[in-house]
């Protein structure tokens, strides 16, 4: 199993001290250990497996720290300088997604233990109960699946009932009490590692607690491989013009390794491949009860009768009393953040074009909704999919809101996620559709780019939005260009979607509406298509 491998690894460890000013003991495994891949992402939060050994060890690290300190997580400046400590070991390591878990991002990344056991009680003290079995070798499923179902229902809410603000807040919350937990116990690295190895893969997230959905057969060897079988039915609801009727299909999953059974597309919610009896492949999303399963429901119910190319489908959804699933149609291809920074894929500068249109198409559709105008609250790399024709579309509508078409709403707290959320919107909680209109800018911004809404690697982390607004102010846009185009764009078509995007994100009332948005994309590709390719005559500044 996994968790021995670690065992042995840690004889071969040693400390990263103070290394580049890093205020965390980190170890360090040996540097001719090849990379473990194998060690899960946990739930899509970590960008790739690979990073699982490094960041289990800044986990372990913030643990030890927060026994003697009663802190959590650091602050921007001592993150990056432990992110720069931990490069000498894990290159990759400012792509894994470590710096999430920095103080100031959301409402619990600022905790302290003593917060996490005030705030969030008894989900803490139950998280902390059916954990601490973990690890003596007595019914390792059924123990994790009661320490795994703990661990979901921690949400970034103060009360079982307020819905969170964002996807991110539910894992830095979660991340919060897992390091509270751990640093009670932080000696006791074979529990620790036990704990990790339940969480990391989320392995049995489907559990005996599904079974009024589903039969699940679990089998393999040692932990290396779950087979799970779906031969029942799920509640199936047909689309009607103001609400969903009654239906029923049979779906099943497929037989393949744990680590491949999870799509990682939500962070909140685990979201699995699933083969419909029709042969229509689907994702199957499986939302537990925290809280969240009524409001979501009632939103998927009020755009079930929606239809457009570019939004995700939602073929249908079972609900129990405490936990439902979402069946929404497969995109293939993943997600536009894997596309961006994954390392084995790429985009064309033309494909980055009409991925952008496709997703500005769906996002207008949205606005002009003639029975309310849609707002989504959540545009981003990661609720962008790709089809298998490579059509992009949006998904996750946990976070809409309908309104009347030019009218907006004072919401009681700020949704979205850190760096796409519009600033006026942060001041003055008022929704209406520019804010997707900003998020889509800075979605323009990394299509053109490649880069992160914040990048690390400086001294000083530096939005992409201000990256972009200096070098447009230099004269030299070439310099903002992702260099995995290799200059392969047109410089004209280049200049007008960075101009568009920085409209995007500009002064609410000077930004274009998603119509005008399509048009100047669509123009943009069109100048491309007749255009020869420049080379770029820079790289990015960082």
């Amino acid at each position: 199993m996994n968790v021995f491998v670690l065992f042995a690894t840690l004889d071969f460890a040693f400390s990263l001290g103070s290394v580049g000013n890093c205020i965390l003991d980190i170890k360090n495994p040996s540097p001719t250990t090849e990379p473990n891949c194998e060690l899960g992402n946990w739930g899509g939060f970590i960008n790739s497996s690979c990073c699982g050994g490094a960041f289990e060890q800044y986990l372990l690290a913030l643990g030890r720290r927060a026994s003697l300190t009663n802190a959590i997580y650091l602050n921007s400046t001592q993150q990056s300088n432990c992110l720069t400590a931990m490069a000498s070991f894990e290159k990759d390591v400012y792509g894994c997604g470590i710096q999430k878990l920095t103080s100031g991002a959301s409402s619990c990344s600022d905790y302290t233990i003593t917060d996490v056991i005030d705030k969030l009680g008894d989900r803490f003290r139950n998280f902390q109960e059916d954990c601490k079995v973990l690890g003596t070798g007595r019914g390792v499923e059924h123990l994790c699946n009661s320490c795994l179902r703990r661990w979901e229902e921690i949400n970034g809410s103060s009360d079982y009932k307020q819905q969170p603000a964002s996807e991110d807040d539910d894992d830095i919350c979660r991340f919060a009490a897992l390091v509270s937990m751990i640093s009670n116990r932080v000696e006791d690295e074979n529990w620790v590692y036990a704990v990790f190895q339940c969480l990391r893969g989320s392995a049995f997230s489907l559990g005996n607690h599904i079974f009024q959905c589903f039969w699940v057969l679990i089998g393999g060897l040692a932990g290396a491989l779950i087979i799970v079988v779906i031969a029942t039915w799920i509640c199936y609801r047909k689309r009607k013009e103001q609400s969903l009727g009654k239906g029923s299909f049979s779906a099943k999953l497929f037989n393949l390794p744990k680590n491949r059974l999870l799509i990682d597309i939500a962070h909140r919610r685990k979201v699995y491949k699933g083969l419909l009896s029709n042969g229509q492949y689907v994702a199957i999303k499986h939302i537990i009860n925290d809280g969240q399963i009524e409001t979501f429901v009632r939103e998927v119910r009020s755009l079930s009768h929606i239809k457009h190319p570019n939004l995700v489908a939602l073929v249908g959804y079972c609900e129990n009393e405490d936990e439902c699933f979402l069946v929404y149609e497969l995109c293939h291809h993943g997600n536009l953040s894997e596309w961006l920074y994954g390392k084995d894929k790429g985009l064309s500068w033309i494909q980055r074009l009409k991925i952008a249109i496709d997703s500005a198409r769906g996002l207008r559709f949205l606005h002009t909704y003639p029975e309310g105008s849609i707002v989504h609250r959540d545009i981003k790399p990661t609720n962008i999919l790709i089809n298998d024709k490579f059509q992009a579309k949006l998904a996750d509508f946990g976070l809409s809101k309908v309104m009347d078409i030019g009218q907006s709403h004072v919401s009681s707290e700020v949704r979205g996620t850190f760096g796409y959320v519009d600033p006026e919107y942060r001041r003055n909680h008022r929704v209406n559709v520019s804010g997707d209109v900003y998020s889509f800018g800075i979605v323009l911004l990394q299509l053109l780019s490649g880069q992160r809404v914040l990048n690390m690697n400086l001294h000083r982390p530096l939005p992409l939005s201000k990256m972009a607004k200096v070098l447009t102010r230099e004269g030299d846009t070439t310099k903002f260009a992702d260099p995995k185009l290799n200059g392969e764009y047109s410089l004209e078509a280049f200049d007008l979607v960075l101009k568009l995007a920085l409209s995007c994100i500009g002064i609410k009332q000077e930004r274009p509406s998603m119509e005008q948005v399509v048009l100047r994309l669509q123009r943009a590709l069109n100048i491309s298509i007749q255009a020869k390719p420049v080379a770029s005559r820079g790289k990015i500044i960082y």
